[in-house]
Parts: structure tokens; C-alpha cells; sequence
């Protein structure tokens, strides 16, 4: 059993990887831990106190960074992909649950420590509450089982950056949290554009997922009308590449992925803000700053069928569980 703590700025893809989670097998969702990303913090974390309930999921939420450590790409939220209420503008009902009072990288801090050397930490947004959680815990990286990473592009499968020529939207958020979770020493595996714009889901996916996988698969279909609408707009193409719900298919099979160990670092200012760079551990360079950097997967390949045929098979669990 893989005890996880979901770290998220929930959103559309966001949501979607939560209940691909959520019906695992084999995961025991310890917390969902939220952060501003895809909207406001008050946004995404009453949308994890919606969907947690709408589908009986038994995680408490804890409410995490409202902004970046400092100088972010960013200056507004993205409703033109995610909607003014982050979840595709659906109807949203007054929601009565309230988050923990605890911090979010309190939370990872608390639970990490409860839980030596068996806690998965999935992070699909901005990486401030794990960086923040590290200046509280500089033992964190004993003490996690690994991190896996929703984040970042290095040029594998000609894909580049989605939010400037060389930058991801959830490393661009906050660059300079990205650089020091990169170089902590967290046992960290990048699950990168490379990969999540390999896998695309289209209106066949969804509407599989609607006809047969209960409450979920129609919420799911719901939520994607406006992120297939965004895709459509910007590509030509009414798919949406599957981002977030990848780093979860790492975490229950990792095996449909290739990888390979990388030192990375993240630049923090000027046009190339966001960009994450990769260096080979097998190279000697003429800086040491690269020499001595803590290694860690990035995602060069994946087995996009697999994957889809994954999610699809693990949602319609969900009928089981109505």
C-alpha cells in the first residue's frame, strides 16, 4: 500500500488525477495538500474540499502557499484554460467543509515525519509548498519515500515550454521553489512535457469514461468540455494532453516510462525564467555547480496506450465504489 500525499493546485487535469488516485489500488491517500496555481488558493482549496466530498474521498485538505517565494512568470490566473472557478466553470454548490488548520508544508513536514521512509509525495502545481516545507524540515529528504513531479520540459520528444519558448506553467509559477526542491536531494522523479504532451485524451476517451464510469466518469466529462475547448483553440486539435494524471500513472507504473538520472537546476529570472535544465551526471563539466548537483529522474519516454489504458480501467472502478 502507497501511502501519498497529493500536492495540487487544483484544476481541471488536477481534479482528474485526484480520482485517478482516489480509485487506485493500492493508495492510501494520507492528504490532499493545496496551493494557487490554476486559480487562487481560496479556489483550488474549495474545489479539493468539493471533489474530496463529492466522492467520499477519506483525506483531510490542508490549504497551502497563497503565492510564489518570489519572481513568478505570472501576474494573473489561468481561467482561459481552467475557468473562473478552476473546475471548467461547472456549478459548483456552497461547500460547507472546511480545510485543516494546519498548514500545507506543515502538513508534509507532520505526515513525513509520522511516516519515515513511506510517504510518496505526488506534486502537480507550483512546487512552493514542498520548498517551504524544506526551510521547516531540512531532513525532509530522508525522510520521504520520493517525489514525483508534474513540471518542467527539457527538450526530449521535440517538446519545449507551454507558457514561453523554454518554460512549464507549474515551474514557471514559482522557479525559485522548483531550484531548491531540485537540488534538495528528495529522491525526485520529473514528470515532464516530454511525456504528458506524448498522451492526449480525446472526446471518445471521455465519453467512454461518462457512459461507464458512474458519478466520476460524468464529472469528468463535465470538467473537460472548456479544457478541450482550450486545446482546441489553441492547437486546432479537440484533445488535451494528459499532464498531471501522468505523474500519478508514474506512481502506479512507473514501469510505463522511461527515464534517466539528470542533475537539474531552474533559471529564476530574465526571458529564460522557468527553463529547466538538465545535466549528465556522467560528464564532468568545467563548473563544479554542476559536478556536485543531487541526481534526479526526468521522464524521457512513455507508453501512451498503457497509460491511457490505465486511467480508463482504474475510473471505471468507481462504479464499484457508488
Amino acid at each position: 500500500m502507497k501511502k501519498v500525499i497529493f500536492d495540487t493546485d487544483i484544476g481541471i487535469d488536477d481534479a482528474m488525477a485526484l480520482l485517478f488516485l482516489h480509485y487506485a489500488r493500492d493508495v492510501d491517500l494520507q492528504a490532499i495538500v493545496t496551493g494557487f496555481g490554476n486559480a487562487s488558493i481560496e479556489d483550488t482549496t474549495r474545489n479539493a474540499l468539493y471533489v474530496r466530498d463529492r466522492f467520499n474521498i477519506a483525506a483531510p485538505v490542508y490549504r497551502g502557499a497563497e503565492e510564489s517565494m518570489s519572481t513568478s512568470l505570472f501576474d494573473s490566473y489561468p481561467d482561459f484554460v481552467h475557468g473562473k472557478n478552476g473546475l471548467g466553470d461547472i456549478d459548483i454548490p456552497h461547500i460547507r467543509a472546511t480545510h485543516e488548520s494546519t498548514d500545507g508544508a506543515q502538513a508534509i513536514v507532520d505526515i513525513a515525519t509520522a511516516n519515515p521512509g513511506d510517504i510518496s509525495l505526488v506534486a502537480v502545481g507550483r512546487l512552493s509548498n514542498v520548498a517551504n516545507a524544506l526551510k521547516l524540515c531540512p531532513e525532509l529528504p530522508q525522510l520521504l519515500r520520493e517525489l514525483i513531479v508534474m513540471g518542467g520540459a527539457f527538450g526530449f520528444n521535440g517538446h519545449r515550454g507551454n507558457v514561453s519558448p523554454v518554460a512549464e506553467a507549474n515551474i514557471a509559477g514559482d522557479p525559485e521553489a522548483a531550484d531548491i526542491v531540485f537540488q534538495s536531494g528528495i529522491p525526485t522523479t520529473i514528470v515532464g512535457l516530454d511525456v504528458t504532451a506524448q498522451t492526449t485524451m480525446d472526446d471518445n476517451f471521455f465519453e467512454l469514461l461518462k457512459n461507464e464510469a458512474g458519478d466520476a466518469g460524468q464529472f469528468i466529462f463535465d470538467i473537460s468540455r472548456h479544457y478541450l475547448a482550450f486545446h482546441e483553440e489553441r492547437t486546432g486539435r479537440h484533445v488535451c494532453s494528459v499532464h498531471d494524471s501522468s505523474a500519478v500513472a508514474y506512481l502506479l507504473a512507473p514501469e510505463l516510462f522511461t527515464t534517466r538520472d539528470a542533475g537539474v537546476r531552474v533559471v529564476s529570472t530574465g526571458p529564460a525564467m522557468g527553463q529547466t535544465i538538465w545535466s549528465d551526471p556522467n560528464v564532468s563539466y568545467q563548473t563544479g555547480t554542476w559536478n556536485e548537483l543531487p541526481r534526479c529522474k526526468i521522464c524521457t519516454g512513455v507508453d501512451s496506450r498503457g497509460l491511457l489504458t490505465l486511467y480508463r480501467k482504474t475510473l471505471l472502478s468507481a462504479v464499484d465504489h457508488s
